[in-house]
């Protein structure tokens, strides 16, 4: 395996740890600050509002900087924020963090996977799935390492700090290995960004659904285990850590999967697993039911996004690149503006019922993936 593959492959890894790592703990930050569940989507919010503000001008950047010094800054910057969230003095300053964390985690998802697609055509092979599974490994360790931590009871700052010096010593020594892109000089008058145009919406919708389903295991299996499962707090985590173990075990096999049924087939059959594995975790009210419901809901959400992403890259009437750039903004909009939204729904009603909104997008999913082409 070339140098260059490991180290993405590390960048990606310590981005699923590192959000997982904070996630993981969001009860304890939650009681902290002494807040319900409807403040909590506004603090998620301001994440996404800032990642989605950060992603087309990363893109920018890109183009004249080169996506290797991006990942550098964005992961240095990423890795030391998580410390400072211990140490907000009000509600308002903790909006304020996660917005910028939001900043540096989206300005990492897009120069991440532009070093991923760089690996892959060096490689001329499908490979982005293997690098999508090493974000889920990163989830599920770090969801794992937050239950630990829970269990000896373990501050938050402390918590947070050893995690964030560790990843920042990876990144000091992974950084080397990056590929190094020059910044690229633009042919055209095409600008760097642009919105999707209607070859693009289907595949756009597909990652919507699929990324808000990841981003609502991401940031509400913990609690929903806790609050409406009726969990122990170290027993709560485990809910993520099962759905990120199979979402890696779905993208370890995709890649061959995806060879043997076709992009249609494949993705057809991972939205009906999905919608079962969450109508499993809102009907049966177990602790060990709903860690088996996530589980099935993450082989079933597995392969889509890698999938969507190749469809988008590949796309021969459209520049090279852009494709891609269109889906992966539609997509992390569901990821990062879902958890929020299921934040206010569960203020209004209940965190049940608001998963009952993610079960209705794995079915559209479905039905979307089910009408492409072959």
């Amino acid at each position: 395996m070339s140098p260059s593959r490991v180290a993405v492959k590390i960048f990606f890894f310590l981005n699923g740890f590192v959000h997982a790592t904070y996630y993981s703990r969001l009860p304890r930050i939650q009681e902290m600050f002494s807040i319900d569940n409807g403040v909590v989507g506004l603090v998620l919010l301001s994440s996404s509002i800032g990642a989605l503000l950060a992603m087309p001008f990363t893109g920018w950047l890109i183009i004249r900087n080169g996506s290797r010094r991006i990942v550098i800054f964005a992961t240095f910057f990423y890795c030391s924020l998580i410390p400072l969230i211990y140490w907000m003095p009000t509600l308002s300053a903790l909006i304020a963090l996660f917005f910028v964390l939001g900043v540096s985690s989206g300005m990492l998802d897009v120069a991440m996977n532009s070093q991923a697609v760089m690996v892959e055509k060096q490689l001329q092979k499908p490979i982005m799935t293997s690098f999508h599974a090493l974000f889920s490994i990163g989830m599920a360790l770090g969801a794992f390492a937050g239950s630990v931590f829970t269990e000896f009871s373990v501050g938050l700052f402390i918590h947070f700090s050893v995690i964030s010096a560790a990843s920042l010593v990876i990144v000091f020594v992974a950084r080397y290995y990056l590929i190094h892109d020059k910044p690229q000089t633009k042919e055209t008058d095409e600008p760097a960004f642009r919105l999707p145009n209607t070859a693009m919406v289907s595949v756009g919708v597909i990652a919507f659904c699929s990324m808000l389903g990841e981003g609502a295991m991401a940031d509400w299996s913990t609690n929903y285990m806790e609050r409406i499962a009726n969990s122990g707090a170290a027993l709560a985590p485990i809910g993520l850590s099962a759905f990120a173990i199979a979402m890696t075990i779905g993208r370890v096999l995709g890649d061959g999967a995806r060879m043997r049924f076709g992009d249609r087939a494949l993705m057809v059959g991972c939205g009906i697993v999905a919608t079962i594995g969450i109508a499993i975790s809102i009907t049966f009210i177990h602790p060990l039911a709903v860690i088996a419901g996530f589980f099935i809901v993450g082989i079933g959400l597995s392969a889509v996004v890698p999938i969507a992403y190749s469809i988008a890259g590949h796309t021969k009437d459209l520049p090279p690149g852009v494709g891609l750039a269109m889906v992966t903004t539609v997509g992390y909009s569901g990821f990062l503006f879902g958890p929020p939204i299921i934040g206010f729904i569960a203020q209004w009603q209940n965190l049940r019922v608001a998963l009952g909104l993610v079960a209705v997008l794995f079915v559209l999913m479905t039905v979307l993936s089910s009408k492409r082409k072959a």
